[in-house]
C-alpha cells in the first residue's frame, strides 16, 4: 500500500548527481595512503559545502576524508539516531575521469548506443531491468568512462532526502547522522570509521542496485595465502635437485573443480574458491585465494577442501613444503542483523510505503555495512536504482533515483512513528 507524503518532493537529486559524477574520485588498490587517492577529498570539499547549504550542522571532513554531518531532531519523542551512509570513491576497474553524463529521455525500450564510444552498447536483452524503464529517463556515461552511480547516486539521494526534511520542518523526524566515506571500492571504507563518534544507533548504506531491493546479507569472506616452497639450483646442474614451486602451484590450480566452486561457475547462494593473484619463482610461489560463502560453515568447508588438495599434491614432492595462512575479511551481516530484525523490516516497509514491491536480496560481495554491523552499528543496504556498476555500460533511471529518495524519507518517518 502506497502512503502519500504530506508534502510533494521538489527533487534536487538529478542536479546533484550530475555535479558529483564530474569529480574523478577513483580509489586505488596499490596506494599505501588513506584515502588511497587524495582527489577523493576534492569531492569531499564540495559535499561539505552542499551539506552546509542544505542546513545541516556539525558538518566536517576529517583527515581521512570522512564527511559527516547532523540533521537535528524536531520531535519530542525519544527515538534512535539513524545514520545514512554512502561512499564517494569509484571503482579502480574503469576510469572515472572526465565523466560525460548523457540523459536518454523517454526511453523507448531499445538498445542504448553510447555516443562517445559506439562499440559500447547497453543491450536490452542483456539488461532485464530495462523492460521496467520504458517511458522513463535513463542516465549513462558517454561510453568512454564509467558513470559513477556507484555510489554518487547514493550521495545525491541522501542529500535530496535531507533537503526535503529541512524544507518541511512540519514533518517530524529524529536525529539523523550522515557519513560519506572514501575507499569503499578497495575494501577500506570503514577502516578509520569511528562508530562511537558518529553516534548513530542504527544505520543504512544507500549503495544497492535494483529498484525496491533491500540487502541484508553479504558473503562471509576469508583470504587464504598459500605459499609453496621448492628448491632452486643452477638450471645447468638441476637434474634430480631442482624443485620448481611454480609447477607445483600450477598443479594445484589445475586440479581445482572445473564446473563448480569458482566465480565463473556459481551464482545466488553458491560460494567459491577464487585464485585471485599469484607471484612466484622457482624457489617460492604465493597464491592468494578469495574464499566466499554465505555461511561460516561453508567457508570452512572450502578452506578445508583447499588445504586437503594442497597437502595431497605437495606430498608428491618430498622436498617441497607449504604455508597455509587464513586471513579473516568479513562475515555475513545477516548474523548480526537477525539480532534486531526491525532494522531491516523498517526498510522493507519504507519501500512498500513508496508504492514499490520490496525485494529482500543478498549481496554476492561485501559492503561497509558488513564490517559496521560486526563493529556494533547494524547497517543494511538500500537500493540506488543503478545497474552495471564498475562498467562503461553503467546506467541509472531518474525515476528510480527519485523513488530511492522517497524510500529514505519514509524510512526516517517510520523510525519516528514507531
Amino acid at each position: 500500500m502506497e502512503f502519500k507524503l504530506p508534502q510533494k518532493i521538489t527533487h534536487t537529486v538529478v542536479n546533484r548527481f550530475l555535479k558529483y559524477v564530474k569529480y574523478d574520485t577513483q580509489s586505488s588498490e596499490t596506494s599505501d595512503t588513506y584515502p588511497s587517492t587524495e582527489k577523493q577529498k576534492a569531492l569531499g570539499v564540495t559535499l561539505v559545502e552542499d551539506l552546509k547549504e542544505i542546513g545541516l550542522t556539525d558538518v566536517q571532513m576529517d583527515k581521512y576524508g570522512y564527511v559527516t554531518a547532523t540533521l537535528k531532531a524536531n520531535t519530542d519523542k525519544k527515538i534512535p539516531t539513524i545514520g545514512l551512509i554512502a561512499h564517494m570513491d569509484t571503482s579502480p576497474d574503469v576510469s572515472g575521469k572526465d565523466v560525460k553524463p548523457v540523459i536518454h529521455k523517454n526511453y523507448p525500450g531499445n538498445d542504448i548506443v553510447l555516443p562517445g564510444n559506439k562499440t559500447q552498447v547497453i543491450q536490452f536483452k542483456d539488461n532485464p531491468a530495462l523492460k521496467d524503464q520504458i517511458g522513463n529517463d535513463i542516465i549513462t556515461s558517454d561510453g568512454t568512462t564509467l558513470l559513477g552511480a556507484d555510489n554518487k547516486a547514493g550521495i545525491a539521494e541522501i542529500f535530496d532526502a535531507l533537503n526535503y526534511f529541512v524544507q518541511h520542518p512540519e514533518i517530524k523526524h529524529g536525529k539523523i547522522r550522515v557519513a560519506i566515506t572514501p575507499d569503499e571500492e578497495v575494501g577500506n571504507g570503514s577502516k578509520y570509521f569511528d562508530i562511537k563518534k558518529f553516534g548513530a544507533d542504527y544505520a543504512y548504506t544507500v549503495d544497492g542496485e535494483t529498484l525496491g531491493e533491500i540487502e541484508d546479507e553479504t558473503f562471509c569472506a576469508d583470504t587464504v595465502v598459500l605459499t609453496i616452497k621448492g628448491v632452486n639450483v643452477h638450471p645447468g646442474f638441476a637434474k634430480n635437485k631442482m624443485l620448481n614451486s611454480m609447477k607445483i602451484a600450477s598443479k594445484i590450480l589445475d586440479q581445482l573443480p572445473k564446473n563448480r566452486l569458482s566465480p565463473e561457475t556459481t551464482e545466488k547462494r553458491q560460494g567459491y574458491i577464487h585464485p585471485n593473484t599469484m607471484t612466484g619463482s622457482v624457489e617460492e610461489t604465493t597464491i592468494k585465494f578469495l574464499i566466499r560463502d554465505f555461511t561460516v560453515k561453508g567457508l570452512h568447508e572450502h578452506e578445508t577442501y583447499l588445504r586437503d588438495l594442497t597437502e595431497k599434491i605437495v606430498a608428491e614432492h618430498p622436498k617441497a613444503s607449504f604455508d597455509f595462512k587464513i586471513e579473516e575479511s568479513y562475515r555475513n551481516m545477516k548474523y548480526k542483523l537477525d539480532e534486531q530484525p526491525k532494522v531491516t523490516e523498517y526498510a522493507l516497509e519504507a519501500v512498500q510505503r513508496s508504492g514499490i514491491k520490496p525485494i529482500r536480496n543478498i549481496i554476492r560481495g561485501g559492503t561497509d555495512g558488513a564490517r559496521l554491523s560486526y563493529n556494533g552499528l547494524l547497517t543494511p543496504n538500500i537500493f540506488t536504482g543503478g545497474h552495471n556498476f564498475h562498467s562503461k555500460l553503467e546506467w541509472i533511471s531518474i525515476q528510480d533515483m527519485q523513488k530511492a529518495v522517497e524510500v529514505i524519507i519514509n524510512l526516517v518517518r517510520i523510525w519516528e512513528e514507531k
